[in-house]
């Protein structure tokens, strides 16, 4: 094989987005919220993007002879663009109001827009929630009221240390790692000692080494069948965990009423009890799109988008470019600021007009949804939605993506709506999600005594005209949180 260095022509082809369409779809896939901040931003980085002013009321406007619908000469929207003269628009600007300061100082940012930036972050940190006490945090300040020696309550401080409420608040080091390498037996007795120090503060059962030991550390004497609990949990807890109550009477010798009565109690023992003390996020739920149902039946759509403000460039800095004493720096740097500033409101007029599109498509396609409830939400791919908007799939999932509907039947994101199903016996099309809510159904409808398998919610399923899989059953049963049939038998009327 020869090798050899050269140079020669090759046509290639390729697919670039443009910055523009990479915009307009950042755009779309924001929800109401962070399109507020994004606009936000922009108007503290782009000095030539203003707030548009709220037009004059019809009495205002009669009054100074002005038509409050039809745009003065000033108003006309502005476009440049780099392939044709713009000689029209440059003598339009050059008839605009030239009262505000000639220096290309003026494009920093003004002192409101600096005020009403510092005020929004003064609301955030008033508003901010206080950090809660921490898992560590609270063991420590009871640590601190014990009357302990001093080297336990230090060696106690380092195994509250390694604690994380993430895992439950159990203890997964090791004792010997927390003490030097020449340690005495002495010293890993204070070790055990701090062990169960930290494990009788509260929560109880923290700082265990595995389950069972939290389980059993939760117990105390005055408990209801305190006796039956302390031997489930020490010599059959995976018997108890899988209902295998027959098998532990006879290896206890117990009545299978009090193992059913100790298994009550058992269920309000808690197995990770340092997860209290983690911080929970709840998501800030703001709808894009309010559907209500007017007096003539019929369902009305419109945008939660009150918040997004009507932008347009500055007329003033619009001036500067037909401004003799301009530099050609200035005119360069300010066709950049009103070109992506056109792009920025061209984008969210975009995103409004295709998210109302897409809502009015999903409405249309769910009207069942609305009228009777989830139960009858019908099977709904997003090529469908597509094909009615006359967009691409892509688009309608950035159209759908973090973003809420607020309908008579609640709050749900958009995604909810977009399900996959299959074909009854009649031929009528079925969600899987309706199908899981026909499963919960028959399930709880079931003999407690003999629970149906499998095998057998396939069989109640097919007699509803729900011709499923046995593994879907299984699939979608776990999904729920179902337990195997054998988990849910009942043998309180089995013990004779």
């Amino acid at each position: 094989m020869r090798m050899s260095f050269g140079m020669e022509a090759r046509q290639v082809q390729s697919q670039k987005l443009a910055p523009r369409m990479i915009q307009s779809m950042e755009i779309l896939q924001l929800p109401v919220l962070a399109l507020q901040e994004r606009v936000e931003q922009e108007l503290t980085e782009n000095p030539l993007l203003e707030v548009q002013e709220d037009e004059l009321p019809p009495a205002e406007a009669e009054e100074e002879n002005v038509d409050p619908n039809s745009p003065t000469e000033d108003e006309r929207e502005l476009v440049v663009r780099d392939d044709q003269s713009n000689s029209d628009d440059f003598e339009r600007l050059a008839n605009m109001d030239n009262e505000m300061p000639q220096s290309f100082d003026d494009f920093r940012t003004s002192t409101n827009r600096m005020q009403e930036a510092q005020d929004r972050q003064h609301d955030l940190m008033a508003n901010a929630t206080e950090r809660p006490e921490s898992l560590n945090d609270f063991l420590i300040h009871q640590l601190s009221e014990l009357d302990i020696d001093s080297d336990v309550e230090e060696i106690a401080q380092k195994i509250i240390s390694t604690l994380d409420a993430r895992n439950g608040g159990y203890f997964k080091s090791s004792l010997r790692d927390l003490l030097p390498a020449d340690h005495s037996d002495e010293d890993l007795a204070k070790a055990e000692e701090a062990l169960s120090v930290v494990q009788s503060l509260d929560p109880r059962g923290i700082a265990a080494r595995d389950l069972r030991e939290c389980l059993l550390n939760q117990l105390h004497a005055d408990m209801d069948y305190y006796e039956e609990l302390s031997v489930l949990i020490r010599d059959h807890l995976e018997d108890l965990a899988e209902n295998r109550l027959p098998l532990i009477v006879k290896k206890t010798g117990l009545e299978i009423e009090r193992i059913q009565l100790a298994r009550r109690e058992f269920h309000h023992l808690n197995p990770k009890p340092g997860a209290a003390f983690l911080e929970t996020y709840v998501q800030v739920v703001s709808p894009d799109v309010i559907v209500e149902l007017d007096e003539d039946g019929k369902y009305v759509i419109r945008l939660e988008d009150d918040r997004i403000p009507s932008l347009r460039v500055s007329e003033y800095y619009r001036s500067r470019l037909a401004d003799a004493n301009a530099t050609q720096e200035e005119k360069d740097y300010i066709r950049r600021k009103i070109e992506s500033a056109n792009w920025l409101i061209e984008a969210i007029e975009q995103r409004r007009g295709t998210v109302r599109r897409v809502a009015e498509a999903i409405v249309s396609r769910q009207r069942r949804f609305l009228d009777d409830g989830p139960e009858f939400i019908e099977p709904l791919k997003m090529q469908q939605v597509a094909d009615d908007v006359q967009v691409s799939a892509s688009t309608i999932s950035r159209a759908v993506d973090d973003k809420w509907i607020q309908t008579p039947r609640g709050i749900f994101p958009l995604r909810r709506f977009f399900v996959h199903g299959t074909r009854s016996d009649d031929g009528e099309d079925i969600a899987w999600e309706t199908i899981k809510m026909k499963l919960n159904e028959v399930i709880e409808k079931e003999n407690k005594e003999n629970p149906f398998s499998d095998d057998e919610l396939v069989d109640e399923l097919s007699k509803l005209g729900l011709p499923i899989a046995r593994r879907t059953i299984t699939k979608y049963r776990k999904k729920l949180g179902i337990p195997s049939s054998r988990q849910r038998k009942d043998w309180s009327k089995k013990s004779k």
